[in-house]
């Protein structure tokens, strides 16, 4: 099990979720990716692109100073 992380820290919608979809094409099926990310569009921003996707949303958590991770699975 291949894992991975993003660091999206900084950036404001759309560039998180931008991000992610771009490093989910370089990566393998099956690999985790641990997104870190502060702004609060995220929250909906990164469940919804996984709906759309079809690539899972294993874990949303928070971490330090306001920084959640979402860790997405790559499913296609």
């Amino acid at each position: 099990m291949k894992k991975e992380i993003l660091d999206a820290t900084g950036l404001l919608c759309p560039l998180p979720v931008l991000k992610l979809r771009k490093h989910l094409k370089s990566v393998d099926i099956g690999t985790f990716i641990t997104v870190l990310a502060d702004d609060p569009a995220a929250a909906v921003d990164i469940p919804h692109f996984c709906n759309e996707t079809g690539h899972e949303l294993v874990s949303k958590t928070n971490s330090e100073n306001g920084v959640k991770e979402y860790t997405v699975k790559k499913i296609n």
